[in-house]
């Protein structure tokens, strides 16, 4: 996986706001990482099944997510950043 350019969908925007500052800070780590080597393994990457399988997601901690789509332009679109149950939510 390639990563040109990181996208901030108004959603992911919001809820990263809503965060607190350490795990903004951490987020923003795992963002940096994602850039370097999206593939390192401390990230998780994975893709989502289902009604999501068109996502992927990567660990900010082991309870907060990074939902995100790659574009057919290689841009990475983060569309969502929560709790593990944030997939329920997109799923809708």
């Amino acid at each position: 996986m390639v990563v040109k350019t990181i996208l901030y969908h108004p959603k992911f925007v919001q809820e990263f706001q809503k965060l607190d500052s350490m795990i903004q800070k951490r987020a923003a780590k795992t963002e940096s990482m994602f850039r370097n080597n999206p593939l390192h393994p401390s990230l998780r990457l994975h893709q989502l099944s289902g009604e999501l399988k068109e996502s992927w997601s990567i660990s900010v901690t082991m309870n907060i997510r990074i939902i995100f789509k790659r574009m057919d332009n290689a841009d990475i679109v983060f569309y969502s950043i929560g709790a593990h149950d944030i997939y329920r939510h997109l799923a809708k």
